[in-house]
């Protein structure tokens, strides 16, 4: 299993310049949340993602994999602002 902290700098570094926050819940749930460190806007929040997967360095790419689709996914339904 890894650490909430090697967690957070992987997903940074896979998605920077976006910030993130790890948090893990009581049933071993985490919650990733992406957003902008200037603005503290925020793209992409996940709960109840399982962190007994998270044992292998395959296992955390599969999930930047995952988690880059959800925004790409997200951003696609955003309105467009002007």
């Amino acid at each position: 299993m890894i650490h909430l902290t090697q967690l957070r700098a992987q997903l940074e570094q896979g998605f920077s310049p976006l910030a993130c926050d790890c948090a893990l819940t009581g049933d071993n749930s985490l919650t990733v949340k992406l957003y902008h460190p200037m603005s503290g806007q925020v793209d992409l929040v996940v709960s109840g993602l399982s962190i007994v997967n998270l044992r292998s360095p395959e296992a955390v790419v599969a999930l930047i994999e995952e988690l880059r689709y959800e925004l790409q996914t997200n951003a696609l339904h955003r309105p467009e602002t002007s």
